[in-house]
Formats: structure tokens, C-alpha cells, sequence
């Protein structure tokens, strides 16, 4: 099972975006994105619906499955 952090990063790159891009695509800082890569943060649900809508998955997809 993929981790959160793992899958983050995944779709981030998949997308080619740097962590700066993806920050300012969803409202939250560098760091906070640095964070969740890491596995140091979870998002809260708001940033979590945010990534879901952005990356066209399902909050479920990127928190929850395998």
C-alpha cells in the first residue's frame, strides 16, 4: 500500500509540477506540501478535497487506497 506521502508525490510529478506549482495550484504553502511528501502532515479535509479535485481523483484514491 502506497502511503499518502508516496502517492502525493506521484501525481505531482506525473503532472510535472514542482512543489512550488502544486502549492500555489491548491492555496498552501511550499512547506506544507514539502510536509505531506514526507508523511510529516496530513491535510486537513479542505486540502484534501482541494488535491482531489486538482489531481481529478477521488479523496478516497489518494488517502485511502492501495
Amino acid at each position: 500500500m502506497k502511503e499518502f506521502s508516496e502517492k502525493l508525490k506521484m501525481l505531482r510529478l506525473k503532472k510535472g509540477l514542482t512543489q512550488e506549482e502544486l502549492a500555489k495550484e491548491i492555496g498552501v504553502g511550499v512547506s506544507a506540501i514539502s510536509m505531506y511528501e514526507q508523511g510529516n502532515r496530513i491535510p486537513r479535509d479542505e486540502i484534501k478535497i482541494r488535491l482531489a479535485k486538482f489531481f481529478e481523483e477521488s479523496v478516497e484514491y489518494i488517502f485511502f487506497a492501495n
